[in-house]
């Protein structure tokens, strides 16, 4: 992602969620002094994995299950959006990708982490406690922000884990992008989750169109 294309929407986003961009950078920097060498995945690893296949993006919305009924996920690239990895495990399926920022089940996280997901960890102001207390238990670990991007802290583009998802998809060249498990007219969610939700609609709509 270019970020200088990005900044823009960025800005936006923390203006209307009240977000700090000053927070989010400094969950950034210490998810980048966290990870471990030996426990981390080169980027190179998302290339292999989606470049010219057609991807299956998951999100946690109550659909999800019956959604992965009605079509052949082994014919994709499996990504989660963090809730949603507990789903697809549950369905019989190991993700082949975990974009998450650990405020979902992260305990089926770490069992994916073990059985060989990607994770895509994400660092924001409001998750700093979870990155210290989840991610020396997690392996293949990739660090992603929304901000600006470190030497191991990537940008990928998206601001929520679903629409992050189907960036990091577009970004490592997925020949085809599917979506299951994503509600955006949700009204059974908070008042910030339904502001989320308009930026993802808004979001992934922009990206799809391009």
């Amino acid at each position: 992602m270019d970020f200088n294309k990005w900044e823009p929407v960025y800005s936006d986003i923390l203006e209307d969620m009240g977000f700090s961009r000053e927070e989010d950078e400094r969950a950034a920097l210490l998810l980048s002094r966290m990870l471990d060498p030996a426990k981390t995945a080169d980027v190179s690893v998302l290339h292999e994995l989606i470049e010219g296949r057609d991807v299956l993006v998951c999100g946690n919305a109550p659909g999800l299950r019956d959604g992965l009924l009605s079509v052949d996920v082994k014919r994709y690239v499996v990504i989660a959006a963090d809730g949603a990895a507990a789903v697809v495990l549950d369905s019989g399926t190991v993700p082949d990708i975990i974009v998450t920022d650990l405020d979902g089940n992260v305990e089926r996280e770490i069992d994916a982490s073990r059985k060989g997901s990607v994770m895509v960890v994400h660092a924001h102001g409001d998750n700093t406690d979870k990155l210290e207390r989840y991610v020396p238990f997690l392996n293949k670990v990739i660090g992603s922000t929304q901000s600006v991007p470190l030497c191991n802290v990537y940008n990928f583009g998206g601001f929520s884990d679903g629409d992050r998802c189907v960036f990091l998809a577009r970004e490592f060249g997925a020949a085809g992008i599917t979506l299951v498990g994503f509600d955006f007219d949700d009204e059974n969610v908070t008042p910030i989750k339904k502001k989320k939700l308009r930026w993802a609609r808004r979001l992934i709509g922009e990206l799809l169109s391009e």
